[in-house]
């Protein structure tokens, strides 16, 4: 299983970073996270409705598959959360990953910038979002619905 678990988490992306990240391979990580929604992307973007107000969401993945609720590290969506999620996506026997963008757009683009938006991030907001999320996969084809927390620890 650990194996497994390395081949599914690797660094390898399955779609590319934007164009700033692959034009300046010296530059630091944590320079450019971000990553526009182009016609590579596996994602199809939706609007999720809770309470009164409505937030974006990307989902990938069987159409009918067990759905997953990916949450967002500190960054934001960035690409390295979609590349889980397309990884998860592949899994047998092929899942539904949404990513709920807890963040409403912004991604940190360094450590201070990150702290700030999870610093400034509605709690209370965030829980009915992952809730709204789980309640939109199952409306949605998924019979079973489960949330994930990446951590990803850089060394």
């Amino acid at each position: 299983m650990l194996a497994t678990a390395s081949r599914i988490f690797s660094k390898t992306p399955l779609f590319k970073p934007s164009l700033a990240r692959t034009l300046s391979p010296s530059s630091c990580r944590f320079t450019v996270r971000s990553m526009a929604d182009s016609a590579a992307s596996p994602f199809k973007k939706v609007q999720i409705q809770r309470d009164d107000t409505t937030f974006d969401a990307y989902v990938v993945g069987k159409e009918d598959g067990p759905g997953i609720v990916v949450i967002q590290e500190w960054w934001g969506v960035d690409y390295e959360i979609k590349n889980h999620a397309v990884k998860i996506s592949q899994l047998n026997p092929g899942f539904k990953a949404l990513i709920p963008d807890l963040y409403r757009g912004k991604v940190g683009l360094d450590v201070a910038e990150a702290q700030h938006l999870m610093d400034g991030l509605d709690w209370q907001g965030a829980v009915k979002d992952i809730g709204a999320s789980v309640n939109w996969l199952k409306a949605n084809g998924s019979k079973k619905v489960l949330t994930l927390h990446l951590f990803v620890l850089v060394v």
